[in-house]
C-alpha cells in the first residue's frame, strides 16, 4: 500500500532528517504530496537536494525534477523572510519558462522551513558530459556554441534577471531537438541566501555561484549583467581547452586568466574571449548585444581594413598637409560637392605655392 505525504507533517525542523526520509522515498513507491513518485538523487549543492521524479497525476507519467532547497534560516523572521524571495523568484522563474531554452517550472511550494521547485525535466547530456565524451571543440563549433547562449541570456536578462552560475554542468544540450539548454538559475538561491541569519556569520555565505566562474563583482555579492558575458567567457575556454578555470596561471598585476597558449583560435575571437574575461567589469562587454555585433563583426573584417585605411597611397598627389577626400567615396550630394569644393582648393593651393616657388627662383633681369 502506498503511503501519501500529509505524513511530510512528520518532517522534522532537523533538515538532515527531511532529507534523509525523501533519499528513503526514492524508488520505494510513496508518493510526495500525493503526486510525485521520486525515482532517484540527481545532484546536491550547498543549496539543497535535486531528485529526479515522476507526475503520476500526468496521462504518460512525465519525468519531472524537484529541487529540495533549504535556507539557513531558523528563526521565524528570516524563514518569513525566505518565504517571501523564494515565492517572488519562483514566480519570475514561471514567466522565464515560457522560452524553448529554459525548464517550465511546474510548481513551487513549502513544507516546513523547507523549499521546493518542481520542473520540467530536460533528458540529455551537460556539456561537461559531452567535453568529456566527445573531447575539446573547434573555434568554430565554440562560436556557434556562444551564438546561441547569448540568445537564451539575452532573453533572461530582458527581464532584468541575472543568472549568476553559468557553467557547462549547468548547460544541457537537449536530446531531442538538439538545442542547448539552461538550467539551475542561481537566482532562486541568492534570494534565499540573503534572508539567511547572518548575524553571526561573514557576508561571504551569501555568494552564490561558482568559483573560477564567477567575476570579482559577484564575488564581492555586486553581480551585474556582465557578470553573466565573464560566465560564458570562462564556458568557452572549457569548450576550447577541456581546463577548468582554476588550472590556468593568473596574471599577478592585472588579474587575467592566462589561457592564450592552451587554445587555438583566430586573433579575432582572442580579442573578443579577452574583453569577456576582463576582471573589471567595466572593461568588459557591457551588454550581450555588444558581444553578439563583436562575433558578427568577423566575416566583414577583410573587406572593413581596406576601408579603414589611413595611410596615403604612395602614388598620391603631394597636397603637403591637406586632406584630400576621393570622390567616389558613399557620400550624400550635398557632401560630394563639399568634398569636391575642398579637393579644388587643396589643388589651387598647391598649384599657387609651385608658382610662387618658380618665380622666386627665377633669375633677376635688370630693368
Amino acid at each position: 500500500m502506498q503511503t501519501s505525504l500529509p505524513q511530510l507533517s512528520e518532517f522534522r525542523s532537523n533538515r538532515q532528517n527531511s532529507s534523509r526520509y525523501l533519499k528513503q522515498m526514492c524508488g520505494s513507491g510513496q508518493l510526495f504530496r500525493d503526486r510525485y513518485r521520486l525515482i532517484r538523487v540527481l545532484g546536491r549543492g550547498g543549496f539543497g537536494v535535486t531528485y529526479l521524479s515522476q507526475d503520476v497525476m500526468l496521462p504518460g507519467l512525465p519525468l519531472c525534477v524537484i529541487k529540495q532547497l533549504s535556507p539557513k534560516a531558523s528563526n521565524p523572521l528570516s524563514l518569513e523572510r525566505a518565504k517571501v524571495r523564494f515565492k517572488r523568484e519562483a514566480r519570475t522563474l514561471a514567466k522565464l519558462g515560457s522560452h524553448s531554452q529554459i525548464p517550465m517550472l511546474l510548481d513551487y511550494f513549502t513544507i516546513k522551513g523547507e523549499f521546493f521547485l518542481v520542473q520540467e525535466y530536460i533528458r540529455g547530456e551537460t556539456l561537461t558530459k559531452e567535453v568529456r565524451r566527445s573531447g575539446i571543440q573547434p573555434e568554430a563549433k565554440v562560436k556557434d556554441f556562444l551564438k546561441e547562449l547569448i540568445s537564451v541570456v539575452k532573453y533572461i536578462h530582458k527581464h532584468r534577471v541575472i543568472h549568476r552560475d553559468i557553467k557547462p554542468p549547468n548547460i544541457i544540450r537537449c536530446q531531442a531537438h538538439n538545442r542547448l539548454v539552461l538550467i539551475d538559475f542561481g537566482a532562486v538561491r541568492e534570494g534565499l541566501a540573503e534572508a539567511e541569519d547572518h548575524a553571526y556569520r561573514p557576508p561571504t555565505t551569501q555568494f552564490v555561484g561558482t568559483l573560477g566562474f564567477a567575476p570579482p563583482e559577484q564575488l564581492a555579492l555586486r553581480p551585474r549583467y556582465a557578470s553573466d558575458i565573464y560566465a560564458m567567457g570562462v564556458t568557452c575556454l572549457y569548450l576550447l581547452t577541456g581546463r577548468s578555470p582554476m588550472e590556468f596561471e593568473t596574471d599577478l598585476d592585472t588579474g587575467e586568466l592566462k589561457w592564450q597558449y592552451s587554445a587555438n583560435v583566430s586573433r579575432h575571437f582572442e580579442g573578443v574571449l579577452n574583453k569577456m574575461l576582463k576582471p573589471d567589469v567595466n572593461d568588459r562587454y557591457q551588454s550581450l548585444g555588444d558581444l553578439e555585433r563583436a562575433l558578427d563583426l568577423e566575416p566583414y573584417l577583410s573587406a572593413l581594413s581596406d576601408c579603414m585605411n589611413t595611410k596615403a597611397p604612395s602614388n598620391s598627389s603631394p597636397l603637403e598637409g591637406q586632406m584630400v577626400v576621393p570622390l567616389d567615396s558613399y557620400l550624400t550630394p550635398t557632401q560630394r560637392r563639399a568634398a569636391a569644393i575642398r579637393n579644388w582648393k587643396a589643388r589651387r593651393k598647391v598649384k599657387e605655392g609651385g608658382h610662387q616657388r618658380m618665380m622666386s627662383s627665377s633669375p633677376a633681369f635688370p630693368l
